[in-house]
């Protein structure tokens, strides 16, 4: 038995040599092409279609919310309990991702790459125009609907409760404390955006993995956090100037840092790094065909 110099396996058929090409990975560029034809398409849409998109992602985003204070209302008091009350953040963010809604934090991703390769000011303006509209119309939505689930009769009282709890929960944290947790938020979103592609199949699964675990760390993050602010604000104990200075400013900033300039920028640089490109599979694949064909000269000896 011979080892072969090249360092693969020996004997494998052309069929078994195809699975193996097919079953490969795909590439750190295939991924970063994929995320940014996305966004590509977002930047072209129109602002009024952007507009609804946003406006009922933001309104689906209340089911982080309302997940979370369902659940914390019906377990026993304890931090130990946070565990599980936790999975209801993971129901918003399934249902606008699956929806394909327009996500603020979502976009600061996909949105991004179109303009890193190709640094236009036409392609900045089309970027401020996308993340303006799909901001203004979640945030809308989110502030409509904790408005709803305070004012109309739908929740008892101790879910009610938990609402507010979840609230002051949020504003424990000063605007730095914010700000901080805000770009891990962003970065985190950012990752789960950039894992989707390659993993189709469990996207559901890395939806709720990534989320969960902002849950359990309370990492702020603009969308579901202006609901459970904007609760407390309607309720009255919270004025209007912290809402905006104390919790959306510092976390919208650390969002859009954590999404973009860290992850996106990073990634971007890291395609950009890769010097060559691959090699030609379908050229291997033929040489290799044409290595196990038996010459005819021979066959006629």
């Amino acid at each position: 038995m011979t080892t072969p110099t090249d360092g693969k396996t020996p004997n494998l058929s052309t069929d078994e040599k195809h699975e193996v090409e097919k079953n490969q990975p795909p590439r750190a560029a295939v991924l970063h092409e994929i995320i940014r034809t996305q966004g590509d398409q977002e930047l072209e849409r129109s602002i009024a279609a952007l507009w609804w998109s946003a406006l009922a992602a933001g309104l689906t985003m209340g089911l982080s919310l309302m997940g979370m204070g369902l659940l914390s209302s019906r377990l026993p008091d304890g931090d130990e309990f946070k565990v599980i009350a936790s999975f209801g953040y993971c129901a918003g963010f399934l249902a606008v991702i699956l929806a394909r809604q327009q996500l603020f934090t979502e976009n600061t991703l996909t949105a991004v790459l179109p303009v890193m390769t190709k640094p236009t000011l036409a392609n900045f303006g089309r970027l401020i125009r996308l993340w303006g509209v799909v901001l203004f119309g979640n945030l809308c939505g989110t502030i409509l609907v904790a408005y709803v689930m305070l004012e109309l009769p739908i929740f008892d009282t101790k879910t009610d409760h938990a609402f507010l709890e979840i609230g002051r929960k949020v504003m424990e944290n000063h605007a730095s404390q914010m700000f901080a947790k805000g770009i891990v938020s962003g970065w985190m979103i950012a990752t789960m955006v950039w894992m989707i592609p390659s993993m189709e199949s469990a996207k559901m699964w890395i939806i709720i993995l990534i989320t969960y675990l902002m849950a359990l760390g309370d990492f702020t993050h603009i969308v579901v956090g202006s609901a459970e602010v904007s609760y407390l604000v309607f309720a009255g104990e919270l004025p209007w100037s912290d809402f905006w200075m104390v919790f959306a400013g510092p976390t919208l900033a650390g969002n859009i840092i954590g999404g973009s300039f860290i992850f996106a920028l990073i990634s971007h640089a890291q395609i950009r790094s890769e010097s060559g490109s691959p090699k030609d599979t379908g050229k291997a694949k033929q040489s290799a065909d044409q290595a196990e064909k038996p010459d005819p000269q021979q066959i006629r000896k």
